[in-house]
């Protein structure tokens, strides 16, 4: 029904879809996690904030699982090289991941503090340290990642896990944590009452301004401070081609062209100031909801906004520029791609359909009352 050059500018937009997806939904929860100790101030409040998203975790993680299966069908030589080259960093979230399947369920089984406090710390890294590495990674895709690819397509990577360490890329990490931990605190104006919904709206007005300052000043830095990737020769895009048919080269502030090129794309940044506004307003107006609502639309403003910069690289090499990739010659076939999106078209909406519903069924404040009268049947 597309030809090939279209569908793999539809991949390009359903993995952003799907990325988006994930932080919005299981963003939330991770920001909870990130949160849990500081607007939790005892047993039974902690109590209260895992219960706001305990029957939608493990729903949420379904858009994470999502998106990873999507990049390893709709751009395999990406799944590759990513998978490869960044194993520990990866690894490094897996393991931190294992915290919140296990804390959500064994943390209430004993009363013992010293039991619970351990898994609020485990539960805490679980939010935490995903959501700060999974920043960490963009900003290294700003900066290039040190791989190459042999005549067969095979990569090899140089780079070490300290490497990925470095002061971009963690300001990239703390708008990444901060704006998730915005978000949960958000989230948590919806869930909670009394002096944990003060807490919540104090903490979401105060990251909102640690995102807007760290999201400027990241603007600003790669602007003048970071070169970027210009393609200057390539094969027809609407053709099947590989990494290597094409030349590459560095040039200042070419990471925001695109905003020049395509004035169509001022909207994600525009929409990432408006959704921090909306939610420092609405947070003040005690508009729990629209809080929300615009937490999601700066969530969505900022990772569009990384995208259209990064247009059309997906992962650039600063070893070899040439073999960087992007979506023009990473994709698989174009009968999988035109099979894969048939297949996206019936099941995301049935995804999205029954995380609303969980959602409409299990909705709700709660209080420490709650859970003082439910010891036994709550998280």
């Amino acid at each position: 029904m597309f030809d090939y050059e279209t569908l793999k500018m539809i991949w390009w937009v359903l993995v952003g879809v799907l990325l988006i997806g994930f932080a919005v939904t299981d963003g939330f929860d991770m920001g909870v996690g990130a949160l849990l100790r500081i607007i939790g101030k005892n047993d039974n409040e902690r109590r209260v904030l895992l219960n706001t998203v305990g029957p939608h975790w493990d729903g949420n993680q379904v858009w994470f699982i999502t998106a990873g299966g999507a990049i390893f069908a709709a751009w395999p030589v990406v799944y590759a090289v990513a998978f490869s080259g960044l194993y520990w960093a990866l690894l490094l979230v897996l393991f931190a991941m294992f915290f919140r399947p296990v804390g959500f369920e064994y943390r209430s089984k004993m009363e013992d503090p010293r039991w619970r406090n351990a898994w609020d710390w485990g539960l805490t890294a679980g939010g935490a340290v995903p959501a700060l590495v999974f920043g960490v990674a963009f900003g290294n895709l700003f900066l290039g990642t040190p791989f190459k690819l042999d005549e067969l397509m095979r990569s090899e990577y140089t780079g070490s896990f300290w490497a990925l360490l470095n002061p971009f890329a963690l300001l990239c990490g703390v708008v990444s944590l901060s704006m998730l931990a915005m978000h949960g605190a958000a989230y948590l104006q919806m869930r909670t009452d009394g002096e944990l919904r003060q807490r919540a709206s104090g903490y979401t007005r105060l990251l909102a301004i640690v995102v807007a300052a760290c999201f400027t000043l990241a603007g600003i830095w790669l602007y003048f401070g970071i070169e970027g990737y210009v393609i200057t020769a390539s094969a027809d895009v609407g053709a099947a081609m590989t990494p290597l048919q094409k030349s590459v080269e560095l040039k200042e502030g070419a990471w925001l062209a695109n905003y020049g090129k395509y004035p169509i794309t001022l909207t994600a940044p525009i929409l990432a100031y408006a959704g921090l506004l909306l939610t420092l307003i609405m947070t003040a107006a005690q508009r729990s909801g629209l809080a929300f609502v615009g937490s999601s639309l700066a969530l969505t403003g900022i990772i569009c906004t990384a995208g259209f910069s990064l247009f059309p690289f997906v992962m650039p090499s600063n070893l070899m520029p040439g073999h960087s990739l992007t979506l023009w010659d990473v994709t698989s076939s174009e009968k999988t791609l035109n099979i894969m999106f048939w297949v996206a078209m019936i099941f995301v909406p049935i995804v999205l359909s029954y995380t609303l519903w969980g959602y409409y069924k299990m909705w709700g404040r709660l209080t420490t009352d709650f859970i003082e009268s439910n010891k036994h049947g709550v998280y």
